[in-house]
């Protein structure tokens, strides 16, 4: 894969009806599947350069670690060149993609124990205001540590349809379930973080 990602696809046919940036990004999209079919190793640097950002940003909900996120992510793209030419189609690619990225995430939290971070003291700052900053990053960073400890599969279902805003069904496809079974993680993993963040604030008080 090259470091380089392509701002634009090769070939695009132009058109005299305008069309919207969402149809000239599925078309770049179904142009780019089609030839990284062919082995063509610059236009799977157009679908990385559609998806990086996603990937990653899934991947980091999953490991809370930048450089750990960042080696998932490009684990995630490698899988997908390496398998694209099985991907038939059959679901939408960004499906197929967001799958190879949580198993990968999966097998990484299998490896690792989930690490616990405490707020760096580099955050404590006496000007006026920052108290409230870093109450908010310690907020955020307790939350990060409560979705940590849920079962993975609580946890892939709420990071993917919370986070990632996707619909039951795209979720089901992800992990391979049934929409009933995304719905019933759903419910027990709020609830369960609801628990764990209750928890967490008697602690403090």
């Amino acid at each position: 894969m090259t470091s380089a990602w392509l701002a634009f696809p090769l070939g695009l046919a132009a058109s005299d009806v305008p069309r919207s940036g969402a149809e000239l990004e599925r078309e770049a999209e179904r142009d780019a599947i089609a030839a990284s079919k062919r082995g063509e190793r610059e236009a799977f640097d157009v679908l990385v350069a559609l998806y990086q950002r996603p990937i990653y940003r899934l991947c980091y909900r999953y490991v809370n670690n930048h450089d750990d996120a960042n080696d998932l992510a490009q684990e995630a793209f490698l899988k997908a060149w390496r398998a694209i030419s099985r991907f038939r189609g059959e679901s939408a690619f960004s499906t197929w993609l967001y799958r190879i990225a949580v198993n990968a995430c999966l097998n990484f939290r299998a490896r690792r124990r989930p690490e616990m971070r405490e707020l760096d003291d580099a955050l404590v700052d006496p000007r006026p205001g920052a108290l409230m900053q870093v109450e908010r990053q310690d907020e955020a960073s307790r939350v990060r540590a409560a979705v940590s400890r849920l079962p993975d599969r609580q946890r892939a279902t709420l990071i993917l349809k919370l986070f990632h805003d996707l619909t039951h069904e795209e979720v089901a496809a992800i992990l391979g379930s049934s929409v009933g079974t995304v719905k019933a993680n759903l419910f027990h993993a709020l609830a369960n973080l609801r628990l764990e963040m209750t928890g967490s604030r008697q602690a403090r008080s």
